[in-house]
């Protein structure tokens, strides 16, 4: 009957939707197509497999402590060009290309509640230069530490990095010494230290303050690691094992604590605070 069939008609340009391309993410996981509020909603972690998208400082911020609680430290600390480095790009139009998207470093440091308890913690971001460790990264980690001890309070660093920053060189390898003993003067003090591993965690920064933790958090599938697995390849000439280097492979052979969902980070941390260490509110 003619009323109930359709002529098909091919479909004109003006005819068709204009989808702006922020609503949508595609997860590197499953390859599923995520509404981008919705996973917002979601912490950034695929309700389809559970993979953990990235995110920035202010967001791990804003998952970790408690509404309204954070103040920034050192937010004026700016990376300089002591060794006056020289590549294909000039060291400082990196820095100031990396500040042109709102973002001073490559961590975010300050104290704040998280779940009612005072704690000082150092946020790094991989959207500036790769979270790569140099001078200002060090001292404001070594700072925030420092503030946890006057304050007796919990210290926790969220780690994401390509490592060192190569174009401060040796200032760069200093920080690694810098952290960790910062984190030795906690230790002796009896003052809880948690570091949480995101991806990736690699480099001078997993050399150092990201794996000494009183207790090692990792985000599931987190390339956590000193050298990348090429290169491990590469030198000793043998194939790795599957899921080499993933967050998984270190819980089972006793690198990190805990695998820890995103979605359950904060909850956890905040038991283990209170399991753990006398002092803090209940």
């Amino acid at each position: 009957m003619a009323w109930f069939r359709k002529d098909k008609k091919p479909l004109k340009a003006e005819d068709r939707r204009d989808v702006p391309t922020d609503v949508f993410d595609k997860c590197k996981g499953c390859g599923e197509i995520l509404y981008r509020e919705r996973l917002a909603q979601n912490l950034n972690v695929c309700p389809t497999c559970g993979y953990h998208l990235r995110i920035g400082a202010h967001a791990y911020v804003s998952i970790l402590l408690d509404s309204g609680t954070f103040v920034e430290l050192d937010e004026d600390l700016r990376a300089a060009d002591p060794l006056r480095f020289r590549d294909l790009k000039p060291y400082p139009g990196r820095i100031a290309a990396a500040e042109a998207k709102g973002k001073s470093e490559a961590v975010l440091s300050g104290t704040g509640e998280l779940d009612g308890i005072g704690v000082s913690l150092a946020v790094m971001d991989f959207d500036f230069i790769g979270g790569s460790m140099g001078s200002v990264v060090g001292e404001k980690i070594a700072r925030a530490g420092k503030v946890a001890l006057d304050r007796k309070s919990p210290f926790l660093v969220v780690s994401a990095s390509g490592g060192a920053r190569m174009q401060e060189g040796i200032y760069s390898l200093m920080q690694m010494a810098k952290t960790s003993t910062v984190l030795a003067r906690l230790h002796e003090e009896g003052l809880p230290f948690v570091s949480i591993l995101t991806h990736p965690t690699t480099g001078g920064v997993t050399a150092s303050y990201a794996m000494l933790g009183d207790v090692n958090l990792a985000e599931p599938g987190a390339l956590i690691g000193f050298a990348g697995p090429r290169v491990i390849e590469e030198t000793i000439k043998q194939e790795l094992p599957k899921g080499f280097q993933r967050s998984e492979f270190l819980r089972e052979h006793g690198m990190v604590d805990r695998v820890v969902d995103r979605r359950e980070l904060k909850s956890t941390i905040a038991v283990i605070l209170r399991h753990q260490y006398a002092g803090w509110p209940d």
